[in-house]
């Protein structure tokens, strides 16, 4: 079972010292990570920063960080943002980051990973 997933930022997030990251890894989510945050004060005064913590703990890498961090999250373009609770829900709903298609003219079925807008 694969429990890992590789993602690209569409932006990226951008350190202290101007580096980009956009290349990073997701596990998926345990029932604890969605629990835990919801004990969390900064949770409780602000709904919208569940999203900020339940990333913070499921993103295992971001390019070369040595940690991804709540800041981090907060610091990133809200294009990455989306980007990120959409994977998020991806694959822990469906297990994966890929979607079937059909082609119109011939009919075939593919399955295709989903990459972010802009590539």
């Amino acid at each position: 079972m694969q429990t890992e997933f590789a993602f690209e930022l569409p932006r990226g997030y951008v350190d202290g010292e101007g580096r980009v990251h956009r290349q990073g890894v997701m596990r998926l989510a345990t029932a604890m990570d969605e629990i835990a945050p919801l004990r969390d004060m900064r949770v409780r005064a602000n709904e919208a920063y569940l999203a900020v913590l339940l990333l913070s703990r499921v993103i295992t890498q971001l390019g070369d960080l040595p940690q991804v961090t709540t800041m981090v999250i907060e610091n990133l373009f809200a294009a990455d943002m989306a980007y990120l609770q959409d994977f998020y829900r991806r694959i822990n709903e469906a297990g994966t980051n890929t979607i079937e298609v059909i082609c119109p003219n011939c009919r075939t079925v593919f399955r295709e990973e989903i990459v972010p807008l802009g590539e």
